[in-house]
């Protein structure tokens, strides 16, 4: 395949083929990386659910698929493939937008058999990717749950999470809300070149400081950790972190899956010349020897020394910052179905 010109804004560098896809579009030289582009879809249902050992949620919405941000190093890449694109320049150009999410979701949380509990915000694509600042599809989403006053935890490297602090405060009010900011550098130069649409970190630690000044129970999800770049910023990410005034921290290691690794691999080799046999290396330290380690409990966190170093130091430096290792958890206790009313009780 040709590679197109580095490209302003944008991860990956070309289209890797689809797994699934038999024909494919190649690029000549001196095309450009296609500018976003919209797809609205229409689903039967929006809640997506989850028996992984590995992630601490049932129960997930995602309003979008793909993501502008453009991280070279998303997991949520090959999600792209089901949908015959590819995981590289399509998954962060073509995005798949649910308009009829919050609609969807309410019908969900008003069937008789709704059982109450956290719901995840988004658990694959960011939910306030800068499409969303048009789109307010998420917004929308909490809107209902906020009426419904439904337990959410969100996770997002996006300052624009504060547009919704109206509808965090007051689920928050019912312990019903929690929210993680998603720190990989404190580095503008290395943010800007690896999560090219995503804020800058100084303003996502600026959410958390706003968050935590307005109730909402808020941590730093430090994630993910790349070995031999930014594992060495992990006690600088976790004091500023907790001087923004996070309570709670996380970390999640560096995992390649399909697709991903060649894209990342591409992306270190144009970025990051210098560093990339390093990082590479690394990265195949802590999954065995290969780029990528699919088994559940290691693929979010690694086996072998180098991953050990990296969670022995994590684990050090939290509680010296006094940070908690998770926030406490949400509360469906005041949920209350569509069209309920509290009526006050009669006098004795």
């Amino acid at each position: 395949m040709r590679r197109i010109p580095t490209a302003p804004g944008r991860g990956a560098n070309d289209n890797p083929p689809n797994r699934f896809e038999t024909r494919r579009t190649l690029l000549d030289a001196d095309d450009r990386a296609p500018p976003t582009r919209v797809i609205f879809a229409r689903s039967r249902g929006v809640l997506s659910y989850n028996d992984s050992p590995d992630v601490p949620f049932e129960v997930s919405l995602n309003p979008y698929r793909g993501c502008e941000h453009g991280c070279p190093y998303c997991y949520a890449r090959p999600t792209h493939e089901y949908l015959g694109l590819s995981a590289g320049l399509d998954f962060e150009t073509s995005i798949v937008a649910k308009p009829d999410a919050p609609a969807l979701l309410r019908r969900a949380l008003s069937a008789r058999s709704w059982r109450v509990r956290p719901l995840a915000l988004s658990g694959v694509t960011d939910p306030y990717q800068p499409l969303e600042r048009r789109l307010r599809i998420t917004r929308g989403c909490l809107e209902v749950l906020a009426e419904f006053r439904h337990p959410v935890g969100i996770v997002t490297k996006n300052a624009l999470v504060l547009r919704d602090l109206d509808l965090l405060r007051a689920l928050a009010g019912d312990a019903a809300c929690s929210v993680f900011l998603s720190v990989t550098t404190l580095r503008p130069e290395l943010a800007r070149a690896m999560e090219p649409r995503a804020c800058n970190p100084s303003r996502r630690l600026a959410a958390i400081a706003r968050l935590a000044d307005a109730g909402v129970p808020c941590g730093v999800l430090v994630a993910p950790v790349i070995p031999g770049l930014t594992d060495e910023e992990i006690p600088a990410i976790l004091h500023a972190a907790a001087q923004a005034g996070a309570s709670a921290a996380a970390i999640v290691l560096l995992r390649l899956p399909g697709p991903v690794a060649g894209i990342f691999a591409s992306w270190l080799e144009r970025r990051l010349p210098a560093r990339a046999g390093r990082v590479l290396a690394r990265v195949r330290a802590l999954r065995g020897g290969r780029l990528n380690d699919p088994r559940f409990g290691w693929r979010m966190q690694g086996s072998g020394p180098v991953a050990e170093t990296i969670r022995t130091l994590f684990e050090v430096c939290r509680r010296r910052c006094g940070l908690r290792a998770s926030l406490p958890p949400l509360s469906g206790a005041a949920f209350r179905p569509e069209g309920q009313l509290t009526l006050p009780l009669a006098p004795p």
